[in-house]
């Protein structure tokens, strides 16, 4: 049995990126980018007007002729004389002898002349060429996850496809004899099996949204072939229970005759303990508590951080920050406790129903409040590590 940073720190080591490859821009969304991108062009790509309105030569005069006028997508250099003036609009090309845009809100007009009611300040209301960014600059770093924004932003340099990281195919493993499917009728000694649903809500906050899911019976022979077919055709393996002691629970033997290698097995903290790490070549298995809080507990703080480093993150842990707590208690356990709470701007409660079957609390929590396994008493107004996963 190992400690939390133990645990964390063998995940980090042995997570490795997923592939890289090249995708549409337009498909990237949730990606994480596996190259610099530079610009290929200046933005904009010729002094653009920010404003409706006309374009002339800054100077003491107030009184212009009109002499032609340019829309978004025109292009025309008009020599401008020191009386002279386009009408322009919003994104349209300035003329390079014109250096000063006013707002037609300040103007008036009487047939083919301008007079500017408030003169605005030399050069204003002009996008200069390569305002935005210049040609060569950096774009966005790697690593850097894509956004509608950077889409946005890929699409209107011209760029049409990028590098990223792959994102890993997972397989979601439930074992159990006792566990029916949610909208099935429910015989005696059955429970509704959760964990699969909630498994693949999770994988879809950070952007894994085709998950299968396998069901096996408490067999030795059906776990360890189920796991084999599940490592030949995914990168990640998620299993749901049968990883503790119990004379049903298979799935730590049907991991080893499968050759994946033992990284770690039992974590010393509550709830969660008996949880099971491994990998084979570059694929990883995360076997995790039946109990669905504590499954979830798992995902959150080893399954994620494994996830999100394969996808190219390099930020891959839940950040912590300090609360101070409402209540005093005592941690007599000797365990690091992943306690279900709920925090706001100064404080933190520890929510009631703390079992690791329960899930009634973890559905309105926020946070978990993080107690090492060596700190034993906690005051009241104590400030203490949270984990936000809201």
């Amino acid at each position: 049995m190992i400690q939390v940073d133990d645990a964390l720190s063998i995940i980090a080591e042995n997570s490795a990126k997923m592939p890289v490859k090249k995708i549409k821009v337009g498909k990237s969304l949730g990606f994480v980018l596996a190259e610099a991108i530079y610009s290929p062009i200046d933005m904009p790509p010729f002094r653009q007007s920010a404003m409706d309105g006309y374009a002339f030569v800054h100077s003491e005069l107030s009184r212009f002729s009109v002499i032609s006028s340019s829309q978004a997508g025109d292009y025309s250099n008009l020599k401008l004389e020191k009386n002279e003036a386009i009408r322009i609009f919003t994104g349209a090309y300035v003329p390079d002898d014109a250096d000063t845009v006013v707002m037609q809100e300040h103007t008036t007009v009487t047939g083919d002349k301008v007079q500017i009611d408030i003169l605005p300040d030399s050069f204003a209301n002009v996008r200069n060429k390569g305002e935005q960014i210049e040609k060569g600059q950096l774009v966005l770093e790697k690593n850097t996850i894509i956004t509608p924004a950077a889409i946005g932003f890929f699409a209107c340099l011209g760029i049409t496809q990028i590098k990223v990281y792959s994102k890993p195919k997972v397989a979601i493993l439930v074992t159990g004899n006792e566990l029916v499917r949610a909208g099935k009728k429910l015989p005696q000694g059955k429970i509704y099996e959760s964990n699969s649903v909630m498994l693949e809500a999770a994988l879809k906050e950070i952007g894994i949204k085709k998950t299968i899911v396998f069901r096996v019976k408490d067999s030795l022979k059906a776990t360890t072939k189920m796991i084999e077919s599940c490592l030949d055709q995914f990168d990640v393996v998620l299993i749901s229970g049968g990883i503790s002691v119990g004379d049903y629970d298979f799935v730590k033997e049907a991991l080893l005759q499968n050759g994946v290698e033992e990284l770690f097995y039992k974590i010393n903290q509550k709830p969660g303990k008996p949880l099971f790490f491994g990998k084979k070549e570059k694929k990883l298995v995360f076997a995790l508590p039946g109990n669905p809080a504590s499954s979830l507990t798992c995902f959150y703080v080893y399954g994620l951080p494994a996830l999100k480093k394969r996808l190219g993150f390099t930020d891959i842990h839940l950040p912590k920050m300090n609360r101070k707590i409402t209540t005093a208690f005592q941690n007599k356990t000797g365990k690091t406790l992943f306690l279900k709470g709920f925090y706001d701007d100064d404080c933190v409660t520890v929510l009631e129903s703390q079992s690791s079957a329960m899930l009634n609390t973890f559905a309105v929590a926020n946070c978990f409040v993080y107690v090492p396994y060596t700190i034993v008493n906690v005051q009241e107004k104590q400030e203490i590590k949270i984990i936000p996963f809201n």
